[in-house]
């Protein structure tokens, strides 16, 4: 433990592993652009810098703290400085603000108004660049770049894809896939860190909104939703409501006010993905055939194994993601023409996650050689098309889902964290579903935002070794020891994301700590407050497959031969 002194104050440090962590916890908030604390210390854009009591003036973002320090956060000089560097910044970046996709959420646009810039001196000289279109998650605009590296460490460090980086030197650098290849001819997954961890609008959501909008103009067309157990625990705080409540009633009430037909929770299909994953686990394991089987949920990390470990592709599951899965089989049901009412139906998916964007138009997702998923729109979109309609979303009251797949088990809602979905394979497993047996469960280790956790229970005469990772960085850590039989599993579940889907790439930005552990409570809580903890159990689903999938479990179910 030690103090230092800042701006006239003692303020007590312990673990702190910099200076600026510090003057944060005296209740100073100091601007930065490039300091991420998931993520290496970088200190290019200097924001963060203080002066101390000989004068001195370093970036506190890079400095560990020292007993006795004396430092000053807002002498004049540091606030000409930052004001200079904020300038300068401006000068090299298009500042088409009002056009921006990233206007009203741009950490350099809200530093502008804070240092009080209101005039640029400086010309931009910089080439203007095209924009990178080619990925169907992901648009990349070099024009706004302002090479703070945060896209670059997390792809590199969070995700271990590295598929940006820095190219050339001094006013000619950039931020750039190697080679200046389009997005889509990289390893990139389309998980969509890189734009989570962007303060600007150099890297943003492909988005789709338009072809949302257009498909609820038609008269002719039945407009379906679906939305994702994330979804509901990240849109309440873009409307003052409080951090990581389930929202999933307002959510359903806006959007058939929007003109959306019908409505659905994704949670419904989660119980069949739970109900074929398991079965599938459990003939592997009988049969002792490709083990560890890797979960199929996260299209991500479906790519990074293709990608980074095509030896393993046997072990992927063959189940469709619940979005798959979902999107199957309302275009089933409403192939028959006493369903269809001579309308043409479109699924619009309301996801967490860029990815999802992907895996929509993935061939082996398709049914019959027909895309499913006719358009993906983030939880991002969904506010901006929330906002767009003008509806008052937090003054709405809650509306239920609309039948016949409107209920779902808490097994399927508490897919959206890390570790959900071997909890809900699990219950699944298990013959009771008291209280006790469910807590003994949710308390074995599935739990926690570790970014890799293991668990060994018994089942039957088998001791089941089970790792369950969230962040494709760990996810190579993993791998790489499966790979060199230094661990031996027998089943892997991962998230791309960090904490799983409550934190993908398409929820809104800047989420703290607070708001995450938030979303992921509340998630838990819906699940606390639902009748049905088991997939199994849920009453549409035995229906389901005495009737419509009847002889088409694996065709509407399961991903098809690439």
């Amino acid at each position: 433990m030690g103090y230092m002194m800042i701006d006239g104050r003692k303020v007590e440090f312990t673990d702190e592993r910099n200076v600026l962590s510090v003057i944060r916890k005296a209740g100073i908030s100091l601007p930065t652009l490039c300091y991420h604390s998931e993520v290496s210390t970088f200190g290019a854009c200097r924001l963060c810098t203080v002066e101390d009591d000989r004068g001195r003036t370093f970036a506190s973002c890079s400095e560990e703290p020292r007993d006795g320090m004396v430092i000053y956060t807002n002498t004049g000089k540091i606030k000409k400085y930052r004001k200079l560097i904020v300038e300068l910044l401006l000068a090299a970046h298009c500042r088409d603000c009002t056009t921006c996709v990233k206007s009203g959420e741009c950490v350099l646009q809200e530093l502008a108004h804070r240092m009080g810039v209101t005039n640029v001196r400086f010309e931009n000289t910089r080439e203007i660049r095209p924009l990178d279109t080619s990925s169907p998650s992901i648009v990349r605009d070099p024009n706004k770049c302002i090479l703070c590296g945060d896209c670059v460490r997390a792809c590199e460090e969070i995700q271990g894809i590295g598929a940006l980086g820095f190219a050339f030197r001094g006013t000619e650098a950039m931020v750039m896939p190697a080679f200046d290849k389009p997005l889509a001819e990289t390893d990139c997954v389309n998980c969509g860190q890189c734009r989570v961890y962007c303060p600007t609008g150099a890297i943003s959501i492909k988005t789709h909104m338009d072809e949302v909008w257009d498909a609820l103009a038609d008269k002719d067309t039945r407009v379906v939703a679906q939305i994702a157990p994330a979804v509901r625990v990240a849109v309440g705080d873009s409307f003052g409501l409080t951090k990581g409540r389930s929202v999933m009633g307002k959510i359903v009430n806006v959007l058939h006010r929007m003109g959306f037909d019908e409505v659905y929770d994704t949670a419904f299909s989660a119980d069949l993905t739970v109900m074929e994953e398991s079965e599938e686990f459990l003939e592997r394991l009988e049969q002792n055939e490709n083990l560890p089987l890797l979960t199929s949920c996260c299209p991500a990390w479906v790519k990074f194994v293709h990608d980074q470990y095509p030896e393993f592709v046997e072990n992927i599951s063959s189940c469709r993601s619940p979005q798959g899965m979902f999107s199957a089989v309302i275009k089933e049901y409403y192939r028959s023409p006493k369903n269809s009412g001579g309308k043409k139906t479109i699924v619009v998916s309301v996801m967490p996650c860029t990815a999802k964007k992907m895996e929509a138009i993935r061939p082996n997702s398709f049914t019959r050689g027909k895309q499913d998923t006719d358009i993906v729109i983030t939880t991002t979109e969904l506010i901006r098309m929330i906002r767009n309609s003008g509806i008052e979303f937090e003054t709405l009251d809650p509306e239920a889902c609309d039948m016949p797949f409107g209920f779902s088990s808490g097994g399927g809602m508490i897919f959206g964290v890390t570790g959900g979905v071997t909890e809900a394979v699990l219950r699944r497993m298990t013959e009771g579903h008291s209280k006790v047996e469910l807590d003994a469960i949710s308390e074995c280790g599935v739990r926690g935002s570790e970014g890799i956790k293991e668990v060994t229970l018994p089942y039957n005469d088998t001791q089941l070794n089970i790792c369950i990772v969230s962040g494709l960085a760990n996810a190579r850590t993993v791998m790489e020891r499966v790979r060199n039989g230094e661990a031996s599993y027998h089943l892997i579940e991962v998230m791309a994301c960090r904490r799983g889907c409550i934190m993908g790439g398409g929820q809104p930005p800047r989420a703290g700590d607070r708001t995450k552990a938030a979303r992921e409570k509340g998630l838990y809580n819906a699940d606390n407050v639902t009748i049905i903890k088991k997939s199994d159990e849920n009453p549409l689903i035995a229906p389901l497959y005495d009737g419509l999938l009847k002889g088409k479990v694996h065709q509407l179910l399961h991903n098809q031969e690439s």
